[in-house]
């Protein structure tokens, strides 16, 4: 009988021009199953069973850089050939795969595509980030700002847009994978 429709702090924040908007929902007005809802970008570009009868382990991720060598991250390397050949039957390398076995020689594999460039670089670290703005280059190394320049990855960037960003992981040696947006 007494209750209030509305808080204090709603109330004094909408008379004071401070209420935010209400949020509103990117959905279809209908909501009827299967049509509702947002779909989730695509992670891998391609998903397979294989039968990998030497395999170990129960999972494993694993890159296959540009000339098929296979570099396993995490899980056991033993006999993950018939894996890395079944992705590659879809995508041409290099790329970065994941695999779980289902049964005793049944592995569902995932992969997808990567771009992997060579830095003969002398680089101390394991990750790079290059940002281009107008305000200038900013280039960190294992999320320390350090001065210099890395004209491949400043090139590979460029052919985003005025500005962009660059993201490089080190896979092997002088081998890094690289992700380029623009801004």
């Amino acid at each position: 009988m007494f209750r209030r429709r509305e808080s204090l702090h709603e109330r004094l924040a909408r008379e004071g021009g401070l209420a935010a908007p209400a949020s509103i929902d990117p959905r279809p007005p209908w909501q009827e199953t299967g049509v509702h809802g947002l779909h989730r970008p695509r992670e891998w570009d391609v998903t397979l069973n294989v039968a990998a009868p030497e395999a170990e382990g129960d999972a494993v991720r694993f890159v296959v850089l540009p000339d098929s060598t296979l570099l396993v991250e995490e899980g056991a390397d033993v006999g993950l050939e018939p894996l890395a050949v079944a992705v590659e039957k879809d995508l041409s390398a290099p790329f970065r795969a994941r695999a779980t076995r289902q049964r005793d020689t049944l592995w569902a594999v995932q992969g997808r595509r990567i771009e992997v460039l060579e830095l003969r670089e002398d680089l101390e670290g394991d990750t790079i980030d290059v940002t281009h703005t107008a305000d200038g280059t900013t280039l960190t190394v294992d999320d320390a700002r350090t001065f210099g320049s890395l004209p491949a990855l400043e090139e590979r960037g460029a052919r985003e847009g005025r500005d962009y960003t660059v993201h490089a992981e080190r896979l092997d040696g002088d081998l890094w994978e690289v992700r380029a947006a623009a801004l």
